[in-house]
């Protein structure tokens, strides 16, 4: 065999051990996107609950909702300040502070969260009871956290 004939078996041999790295770095990364969305996600689930049973708290004391969500960190209509929620968090798919407010219907307060995204869940099922209408979800602006006393219907 000659020296050049040689060579092209090596170039070929290369190529196709470059074609197949990057094969395998392509579906590492997709692995490693599909993980940190569900990570997301879990977050999602976690921080919208937490709005909610807030808000909850809040409207447990006199029936009204929050005008704010800072009024779940310092509630003043007690003699002693009154902490519904530890911190405001930032909503996790798009990483800022940029939550859907879901609005009385008269418009007042505030009766739960909901992202903005419109970005499509991985997760489709498991959801705890409260969340089982997420299962449907087109989008993460579908997964809204709310707080309804029966009959009332939040708007956005």
């Amino acid at each position: 065999m000659s020296a050049g004939r040689q060579r092209g078996f090596t170039l070929v041999g290369l190529l196709i051990v470059a074609g197949a790295m990057g094969a395998g770095l392509a579906a590492y990364g997709q692995i490693h996107s599909h993980a940190a969305q569900r990570e997301k996600e879990a977050e999602l689930l976690f921080r919208g609950n937490q709005y909610r049973q807030a808000i909850e708290s809040y409207y447990r004391k006199e029936q009204t909702y929050p005008k704010s969500l800072r009024e779940l960190l310092q509630d003043n209509r007690y003699p002693s300040t009154m902490r519904h929620l530890r911190r405001l968090y930032a909503e996790p798919i798009t990483g800022r502070a940029d939550w859907g407010l879901m609005r009385t219907p008269e418009g007042g307060g505030i009766m739960g969260v909901y992202s903005p995204s419109e970005e499509e869940p991985i997760k489709t099922g498991g959801f705890a009871a409260a969340d089982q209408h997420f299962a449907e979800a087109k989008s993460y602006k579908d997964w809204q956290f709310f707080h309804s006393p029966a009959g009332a219907a939040p708007s956005r």
